[in-house]
């Protein structure tokens, strides 16, 4: 399996960014082909490093980094990227992370 972390800064604007994400952004990233599941961590993230900015935690599942490419060279791909701009205008407002998983 494999995952997809969109680590989300303090927002400026909370209120704008909950609706944006939950309205427009998750049911726009649901259509990506491949995709198995989509879940959000927004309360009681815990850091044990002292990061205490980090605001939303989107995790995405598919079934391999292959399907992830293809999910992200897609015209619904595109848009998510796109869009994701409008959540996090900048850089460093967003950490995005794809790995696969092996059981330890």
């Amino acid at each position: 399996m494999v995952r997809m972390f969109a680590i989300y800064k303090m927002p400026k604007d909370r209120e704008f960014f909950d609706r944006h994400y939950f309205e427009t952004h998750i049911p726009l990233a649901k259509t990506l082909p491949g995709l198995i599941s989509y879940e959000v961590a927004k309360d009681g993230i815990m850091s044990t490093t002292g990061h205490d900015d980090v605001y939303c935690i989107g995790t995405l599942h598919f079934e391999s980094l292959e399907a992830v490419k293809t999910a992200f060279a897609s015209a619904q791909g595109k848009a998510c990227a796109m869009d994701r701009k409008i959540l996090a205008p900048h850089q460093n407002d967003v950490q995005i992370y794809i790995f696969d998983s092996i059981e330890a």
